[in-house]
């Protein structure tokens, strides 16, 4: 767990409705790369831990006989499920829980993934269930956000968001420690997931890179989607004060852009994978 910090059910209230618009997208064909590289072939099961509106769920369900999409937030499985019927997937069932209640009567699972979720649980203690978990030559998954890339010299072909100013706002509103539901994080998210592995049995790592997407075009609604799917900036944080908050928001970006319009870079995905330490087919 972040140190200092323990889970609550406050941790993203209010969050759902903004996730899909607000956050950027996982690199396009991301799907595809994890499929083949876990050699999926429409049989066997997948489990997405802290599945959040089921972005990488519904991703994946066409690879597999069935997805289940596990989160403790029941807004969030709402709008997956929202999502999924809009989408027409039905091999996908959404299951209220956390990691930590792992395995929780679930089964058994060629994949168990965690998209930008690991650093949210107990990772010792559900490392060290994974395995439990996994069919022979199952995998852990690690889906993340390229950190530190290459940086690209291409000029955007309008502003980008002011996000330094908007975290000002943040900051001035809610106090200088990050919060995270009731409590904050005094040290930030931990890291270094393959040292947590590597004490549950797990050996070395497969990674792959994904590219990144073309440069996208941002309208103000998008940004301020962002800043309320965050944990740190999530709505219930700001109490009466949001609607004066989210003025402000809007403020910042009518002068950063007056016609409200951004470019961002969307970033490239990682995904590493660590094979079953149980046993191989």
């Amino acid at each position: 767990m972040p140190e200092g910090w323990q889970w609550d059910s406050t941790l993203f209230r209010g969050s759902a409705a903004h996730y899909t618009r607000g956050r950027l997208p996982y690199a396009p064909g991301f799907a595809g790369v994890l499929a083949d590289a876990l050699g999926l072939d429409g049989r066997g099961r997948l489990l997405d831990v802290g599945c959040g509106p089921g972005t990488v769920t519904l991703g994946l369900a066409r690879y597999v006989a069935e997805a289940v999409g596990l989160d403790p937030d029941e807004d969030m499985l709402t709008e997956a499920r929202r999502r999924a019927a809009l989408r027409g997937v039905r091999n996908v069932r959404w299951v209220t829980g956390r990691a930590e209640d792992l395995p929780a009567g679930l089964g058994v699972f060629r994949a168990l993934v965690f998209a930008q979720s690991f650093h949210w649980t107990e990772r010792a203690r559900v490392a060290a269930t994974v395995p439990h978990m996994l069919e022979p030559g199952g995998a852990f998954v690690h889906v993340n956000e390229l950190k530190d890339p290459p940086p690209d010299p291409t000029p955007l072909p309008l502003p980008s968001p002011p996000y330094e100013r908007i975290a000002d706002l943040v900051r001035r509103r809610l106090g200088p420690v990050r919060r995270a539901g009731r409590g904050t994080l005094v040290a930030g998210t931990p890291d270094r997931e393959d040292l947590v592995l590597e004490r549950a049995g797990f050996g070395s790592c497969e990674r792959h890179v994904v590219p990144a997407g073309e440069v996208l075009v941002r309208e103000a609604d998008d940004i301020v989607a962002w800043v309320f799917s965050r944990s740190d900036s999530a709505p219930h944080l700001f109490g009466d004060g949001l609607p004066e908050f989210e003025r402000e928001v809007r403020e910042v970006l009518r002068e950063a852009a007056p016609d409200r319009r951004f470019a961002e870079r969307p970033p490239a995905t990682e995904i590493r994978i660590w094979r079953n330490p149980r046993g191989k087919r």
